[in-house]
C-alpha cells in the first residue's frame, strides 16, 4: 500500500515526463507516446514510467530507446520542477493495457451479435414497436380503462 506522498509524487512526475516528451524532446524516435502511469518506490529514489506508444512493435521499440537514452535529460527536467531530496531515476516500461483492451473490444465485436455488444458496451438496447401500444404509452400488458 503506497503513502498518500508517494502517490501525490507519482502523479506529479506523471505530469513533468509527459509534458517534457511532448514539448522539449526533439528525438525522432519517440512519437506517439503517452504516460499511463507512474510507480514510484516508498524510499521515492526510482521511479517506473509506464508508456503506451501507438503503432507496431519496432516503432514502440525505437521509441523505448529513445526514452531511455533520454532519461538523464528529462530527471534533470523533474529535478527542476520537483523539490525533493533526491530525483527519482527514471525506467521507461512499455505498457501494454491499451493495445490489449482495443484487441479485446475488436475480439468482443467481431464474436458477439450486434445485441450482445451493444449490452456490453453498457448501451440501451433497441426497443420494438410492439411493446407500445395505440396511446404511445409502454405497453404493460394491461388494457387501458
Amino acid at each position: 500500500m503506497s503513502s498518500r506522498r508517494v502517490q501525490k509524487a507519482a502523479q506529479a512526475i506523471r505530469e513533468v515526463v509527459s509534458m517534457a516528451i511532448l514539448t522539449d524532446l526533439n528525438d525522432p524516435r519517440v512519437q506517439d507516446v503517452t504516460v499511463t502511469y507512474v510507480e514510484v518506490a516508498p524510499d521515492m529514489r526510482q521511479a517506473k514510467v509506464h508508456v503506451s506508444v501507438r503503432g507496431n512493435e519496432t516503432k514502440q521499440k525505437l521509441s523505448l530507446q529513445g526514452l531511455r537514452s533520454a532519461a538523464g535529460y528529462l530527471q534533470a527536467k523533474l529535478a527542476s520542477r520537483i523539490e525533493t531530496r533526491y530525483t527519482p531515476r527514471l525506467e521507461f516500461v512499455l505498457d501494454l493495457g491499451v493495445k490489449k483492451s482495443i484487441e479485446m473490444a475488436e475480439i468482443l465485436k467481431r464474436v458477439l451479435p450486434a445485441e450482445a455488444a451493444a449490452d456490453a458496451a453498457g448501451e440501451e438496447p433497441e426497443t420494438l414497436d410492439d411493446d407500445v401500444d395505440e396511446n404511445g404509452d409502454p405497453d404493460d400488458g394491461k388494457r387501458d380503462q
